[in-house]
């Protein structure tokens, strides 16, 4: 078996070699994660933290919808929905780009599992936690925003890290819609060049250095946000997400009282 790497200085045949052609790829591979990244967080902590508001059954019941639709529905799938089923029944999503119904595939699918984590972490912390805050005249929405999710976020950056890195490598099912990331252009350049390994090689460790580099600024994050005399991604005192089934809804609810 013989190797020949200057196989990415070839041109593909419209003016820009292999390697330009990748280090675009990677850049789309980027640009789909980072948005579907903060389209996911941001819906992961609003429905994750809906579901501890049992004063509003509603509210829980949204919440519960929404974690129980986007989770169980294999990611793929999803992105043909979005791409091919939803611009059908409206219309007017037919003028939207395949990198944007991407995004919202992937942003919505891992929405649902953060928000499941979000849950996870504020349901770990002792009921002292939001009464403390109540007891210093905060209204709920105010303990929520300045006590219980900061406290709760410390919890979660574990497995919100993990998560992170899963949105990252479930990125390449933009490729069954056309989206030219990585793995697209693995597809198209190995039957080009039929220099399979070289290519999958190259894409196999753009994934690796891509999803490092999410999990050590996790792990940056993790230690600026760490309580000084505490254990990494564990308050002093709190349990872990899930650590204490007798823990679960101990927290003051949303607009009640003590």
């Amino acid at each position: 078996m013989s190797w020949d790497w200057q196989v990415f200085l070839n041109d593909d045949g419209s003016g820009r070699t292999y390697l330009e052609w990748i280090i675009q790829a990677w850049g789309w591979t980027l640009s789909v994660a980072a948005c579907a990244w903060v389209l996911s967080v941001s819906i992961g902590f609003v429905v994750g933290t809906l579901r501890t508001f049992t004063k509003y059954p509603l509210a829980v019941i949204v919440g519960n919808i929404w974690v129980e639709v986007f989770r169980n529905i294999p990611i793929l799938v999803q992105v043909f929905l979005w791409y091919f089923v939803l611009p059908k029944i409206f219309t007017s999503m037919q003028q939207w780009s395949g990198f944007v119904l991407v995004v919202l595939a992937l942003g919505f699918f891992t929405s649902s599992r953060i928000a499941e984590q979000v849950k996870a972490g504020i349901n770990a912390l002792p009921k002292g936690q939001g009464m403390a805050a109540l007891a210093m005249g905060l209204t709920p929405l105010q303990s929520y925003r300045y006590v219980i999710l900061p406290m709760a976020l410390r919890i979660i950056l574990p497995p919100l890290t993990s998560e992170s890195m899963n949105l990252l490598k479930n990125s390449s099912v933009a490729f069954a819609v056309s989206i030219p990331e990585l793995t697209m252009f693995a597809m198209q350049a190995q039957e080009e060049t039929s220099r399979g390994i070289e290519i999958y090689l190259a894409v196999t460790m753009l994934y690796a250095v891509s999803a490092f580099a999410v999990n050590r600024l996790m792990a940056a994050l993790e230690r600026h946000l760490q309580i000084p005399g505490t254990s990494s991604g564990n308050s002093k005192g709190t349990n872990g997400p899930g650590a204490n089934a007798n823990n679960t809804n101990t927290l003051p609810s949303i607009g009640g009282g003590h």
